[in-house]
């Protein structure tokens, strides 16, 4: 997200970055001998195209030789400025600059939030927090927000000096992987309660290795990803971000991620759009009229399951604009520091009350074999006709299908998204292969169930009878050897 926020905010003019090259290893545990990536953002601020992409790769299968400056300086990066280097017979030279890694963003996230409000509210005698940045790249900018700008104590702040193999962590936000903050607010890797000998934070927080992602903790209560997203968009119009420019206008989801927001989106009257998993589809939608000259739907917020959230501010999910909204929405919750503190667990619980709950959770199985996983996915992509229409327990399947996207902005079609097993009650099963998950393949199995009665059932209870199904209707244990999850979130 700063890479972003620098491409589109750090000027001047003629200065301007066209692109940025991006070295990450994402959410995936790092280092020497673990995962390391490098993505290319566009103009826009945005991940490339798929169609830049593939003429990239096209390029790639001809290069024939490349040649290194084996004598190129030294450039200290720990240090802004700026160093010229030219060659010995002056035929080229280079500036090479140096910047702040958080100045654009820390800039961009200023004029959104209320910042005064949010200093207020963690303020208060009655609220604590945590932040776990885990080791990755979103340390110096928790500090930058949360210590040199809303004047906390450096010990809001947990795991918030980058390491570059994350201190041998696995750097994902989640129950699983983020196991010494969930532990500190109360819960175990399941989202249940657990005894604690003292007090428990307010709100607790956590980012994974590149910053984007977030998890969102209250009192001895998880948030769902999904959940965070249709209460953000619930409340978006108390931010000033979308205050200001008249109020929100669209939201969208990845379409494994719960219909939560889509039932907030139909009671507000807003535009509304189901994509396939991946941030390209929202930066579309983003840019519908600027790019493509199409409707404006901006401002706008967009989410995933997989812990991600954001808005057209900029041009990738951004974990820290999520703990800021969340943050605002509490400080709006919370104008009169004299009354009881309106929780985090009450915000949801309201929520809740209002659309109703979506049971749901994730199943990751990861570094499975990829034949076998693709040839699960490739059995369930042809029983797809036969599957609708099938009566499966106490459900009937009223479609089966492998998700297809025309996108509204470009015309283009992302095909083989993921197979869907719609129930005629709205309840739904997902299976999809994860491209960002490290070595072997990672199943993802997603279980959904809508109820507007039964709002306090414990997850695994409400989902029970629907997760048999899902592992009969997939028979992962034939294909991969197991039915035991990874990772459950």
């Amino acid at each position: 997200p700063a890479v972003s926020a620098m491409i589109r905010e750090r000027g001047p003019v003629w200065q301007k970055a066209f692109g940025a090259f991006i070295l990450t290893a994402s959410h995936n545990p790092g280092g020497p001998e673990e995962d390391f990536g490098i993505k290319y953002n566009t103009q826009n601020g945005g991940p490339a195209p798929e169609y830049l992409m593939q003429a990239t790769y096209a390029n790639t299968t001809s290069i024939k030789n490349y040649k290194i400056c084996s004598d190129f300086p030294e450039i200290d990066i720990a240090t802004p400025g700026c160093t010229s280097v030219a060659a010995e017979d002056g035929s080229s030279s280079v500036v090479v600059e140096v910047i702040p890694s958080t100045e654009s963003h820390v800039a961009l996230l200023k004029s959104i939030f209320d910042f005064g409000a949010i200093k207020s509210l963690l303020d208060r005698e009655d609220f604590s927090m945590i932040y776990d940045s885990m080791h990755g790249v979103n340390g110096p900018f928790s500090k930058a927000v949360f210590v040199d700008e809303l004047g906390q104590p450096e010990s809001v702040l947990m795991n918030h000096i980058p390491k570059d193999d994350f201190n041998g962590g696995h750097a994902d936000p989640n129950l699983t992987y983020a196991k010494e903050l969930v532990a500190i607010m109360g819960l175990d890797k399941k989202g249940n309660k657990i005894d604690v000998s003292g007090a428990v934070p307010s709100f607790g927080a956590a980012a994974d290795g590149d910053g984007d992602r977030n998890m969102i903790l209250g009192s001895q209560f998880f948030v769902t990803p999904s959940d965070s997203l249709a209460v953000l968009v619930a409340n978006a119009n108390c931010i000033p971000f979308f205050s200001t420019q008249g109020g929100l206008k669209a939201v969208a989801r990845s379409m494994p991620t719960s219909g939560a927001v889509d039932l907030v989106a139909k009671d507000l009257n807003l535009d509304f759009f189901e994509t396939p998993t991946g941030w390209k589809f929202f930066g579309n939608l983003m840019d519908s009229k600027c790019i493509f000259k199409g409707k404006d739907y901006t401002p706008f917020i967009c989410g995933e399951e997989s812990f991600g959230t954001g808005s057209d501010h900029v041009r990738e999910k951004d974990g820290i604009w999520a703990v800021l909204a969340w943050l605002n929405v509490l400080a709006a919750q919370n104008p009169d520091s004299s009354k009881a503190l309106v929780t985090v667990e009450d915000i949801v619980r309201k929520h809740w009350a209002t659309y109703g709950r979506n049971y749901y959770c994730r199943w990751d199985f990861e570094g499975m074999d990829a034949v076998g996983a693709n040839a699960m996915m490739d059995k369930m992509r042809a029983s797809t006709e036969a599957n609708t229409g099938r009566t499966v327990g106490s459900y009937t399947i009223a479609t089966a299908d492998d998700f297809k996207y025309v996108d509204p902005v470009d015309g283009s079609v992302a095909q083989k998204q993921g197979i869907r097993f719609l129930m005629s009650d709205g309840s739904r099963i997902i299976f999809r292969l994860s491209g960002t998950a490290g070595s072997g393949a990672t199943v993802r199995m997603y279980i959904e169930q809508y109820e507007t009665e039964k709002l306090d059932l414990a997850v695994a209870d409400a989902l029970k009878e629907l997760t048999t199904i899902a592992l009969s209707l997939c028979d992962i244990k034939t294909f991969c050897g197991t039915e035991t999850p990874t990772v459950i979130t």
